[in-house]
């Protein structure tokens, strides 16, 4: 990853927030972890995980991109 912005998942709009989480947790190729049995269910899960502070959501100044991920991972990094 480049530079990495944290950006408060509060400061996005929440038809935004939706499709960045559906993106996420549909994303073909990745192993998010999350089982497709639901949609809703998954989105719900990722919000309180962003809620909690689990998992933040990374803007890459490089590449222009935005992603989901654990907080471990970021203070490992």
């Amino acid at each position: 990853m480049g530079a990495g912005v944290v950006v408060p998942w509060q400061a996005i709009s929440d038809d935004a927030l939706r499709r960045l989480i559906e993106e996420f947790v549909t994303r073909d190729g990745t192993d998010t972890g999350y089982a497709a049995k639901s949609l809703d269910a998954d989105v719900q899960r990722v919000r309180r995980q962003l809620a909690s502070g689990k998992a933040v959501i990374v803007y890459d100044q490089e590449l222009q991109t935005c992603n989901i991920v654990s907080r471990q991972d970021i203070e490992a990094g």
